[in-house]
């Protein structure tokens, strides 16, 4: 591109920016725009908090973004239940992660998404799929997760914690979703192409969600600049990957498989289609499995007492007649009530994905009497909600799985006041399969290490994405225990 024209659109996008800032004297929107909120907040879902917990609703408005903010329940249910078909995904949502979704199921609506919904749904409800996704989870565990963390138990050698719990979940969506096993756990931590390609392509995508405005990440696009030359290149190293497994699938047959593509391709011939489908499955079981087990793992740190009982809860469930502890089996975890409630509690403070958004098809006015414009943007924030005084009690900002739990059960509580896995007519079909491949890895490693953080009380800084990832990671040390017969 000659690099005059190339100046002009750098002036031009600099230009439109400052037009932006004069245009709203909002105070909200100009600590948006000049991210003067990083004085005082480390995140911005943090600084998204402190303003709801402002609002006398529980619900803000960033005019620059076109975007109302909610973290009110009722609010929640209006837009995830009531009015459902008010609040589709929508066309600008469509747009944004467009590229590297397509057509999949977390970036459609209407017919398309009852499709994919309903055959996901037979496929993730049946107890086959159920059973081959833990045997892929537990065969991780035992030949890569627990010899990776034995090399390096007391050897005061710093670990990533949330690096290993990606590559983790990196091994086994692949192998879950297209029967591919790209090997990140092995013990020498190799680079997959693959896995940075797909990191890359999620990181880029979100940002332009975070444009103050879509004229720039599109024109960005249509020149092939920047940002967009980089997310182009990414998506088509997971377009190249995805088109081979088909292609694989077709040649040597699929009908005696069980990863997703495989179940998939019985009933799809299109390959774009199916491309779009894995590659979204591909998207939710990674890196929301990782966010949450991290900090899981950097709330333990902090609470002794609450990794002591989960073990005893072990203790006491899979003992064996022998008197020696073994490994969990799926039906055993059914009868570990702390450990669910610790688990929902950590998600309740550290949702893997803060925040989702919809588009509103024609005018509405919430719950809280907040009127919502036709074409402009709603976003109801778990994150938030789980910080705030008046959906969760003075304590809310506590880590306390005591709460979830009555006469040593667990209760779960009402969905729109807790998100975490969406609610209403979209709620995750994998939370259940989510929920057991973290219970897997939180037996495994408590059963046999003890993991430390060397500074537990270091606030996360999270880095922008499509889910919350720690900025600079999870450093750990890990001590082997010692084993008692």
């Amino acid at each position: 591109m000659d690099p005059r024209l190339y100046s002009w659109f750098s002036s031009m996008f600099t230009a439109f920016c400052f037009m932006l800032k004069l245009a709203c004297k909002c105070e909200i929107c100009h600590a948006y725009l000049t991210s003067s909120w990083t004085k005082e907040f480390d995140n911005l879902c943090d600084w998204f908090t402190h303003l709801l917990e402002k609002s006398a609703t529980g619900t803000i408005h960033i005019h620059v973004l076109g975007n109302t903010i909610t973290a009110n329940p009722e609010n929640v249910e209006h837009i995830l239940k009531t009015r459902f078909e008010n609040y589709p995904k929508g066309k600008p949502f469509a747009a944004i992660l467009g590229d590297l979704l397509g057509k999949g199921i977390f970036n459609v609506d209407g017919d398309s998404w009852k499709f994919q919904r309903k055959m996901a749904s037979l496929e993730l409800g049946s107890i086959s799929i159920r059973r081959h996704g833990f045997d892929i989870v537990s065969s991780e565990i035992q030949s890569r997760l627990l010899p990776l963390l034995s090399s390096v138990s007391g050897k005061q050698q710093v670990l990533d914690l949330q690096d290993v719990f990606r590559r983790f979940s990196f091994d086994n969506i692949c192998k879950f979703s297209f029967g591919l096993d790209p090997g990140c756990l092995e013990l020498s931590l190799p680079v997959s192409e693959f896995a940075e390609a797909f990191d890359l392509a999620s990181r880029l995508s979100a940002q332009r969600g975070r444009a103050s405005s879509p004229l720039i990440w599109k024109l960005k696009r249509l020149l092939n600049l920047g940002t967009e030359k980089q997310l182009k290149q990414a998506i088509k190293l997971v377009d190249e990957l995805a088109q081979k497994m088909i292609n694989q699938r077709r040649e040597k047959g699929f009908s005696d498989r069980n990863d997703l593509l495989s179940r998939f391709m019985g009933t799809i011939n299109d390959d774009k289609y199916l491309r779009d489908i894995v590659v979204s499955f591909l998207l939710a079981g990674r890196d929301t499995v990782a966010s949450g087990l991290t900090s899981f793992f950097w709330l333990l740190s902090q609470h002794p007492e609450v990794e002591s009982a989960i073990r005893e809860e072990l203790e006491r469930v899979v003992r064996s007649s022998d008197g020696r502890q073994q490994i969990a089996s799926y039906d055993q975890m059914r009868d570990m009530h702390y450990l669910h409630a610790a688990l929902c509690e950590s998600l309740r403070l550290f949702p893997p994905i803060q925040f989702d958004s919809k588009f509103a098809l024609e005018d509405d006015i919430l719950p809280d009497c907040t009127f919502v414009r036709k074409g402009t943007r709603v976003t109801y924030h778990p994150y938030a909600m789980g910080r705030m005084e008046r959906v969760w009690g003075p304590d809310c900002l506590e880590y306390k799985p005591g709460r979830w739990l009555k006469d040593g059960r667990y209760v779960p509580e009402n969905p729109f006041k807790y998100p975490v896995f969406q609610a209403g007519q979209r709620v995750c079909l994998g939370k259940e399969m989510a929920l057991v491949e973290m219970k897997c890895v939180v037996l495994a490693i408590i059963s046999r290490f003890n993991i430390r953080v060397p500074n537990p009380k270091q606030t996360p800084r999270f880095a922008p994405g499509l889910t919350a990832n720690v900025r600079g990671g999870l450093p750990v040390l890990v001590q082997e225990k010692a084993i008692v017969s």
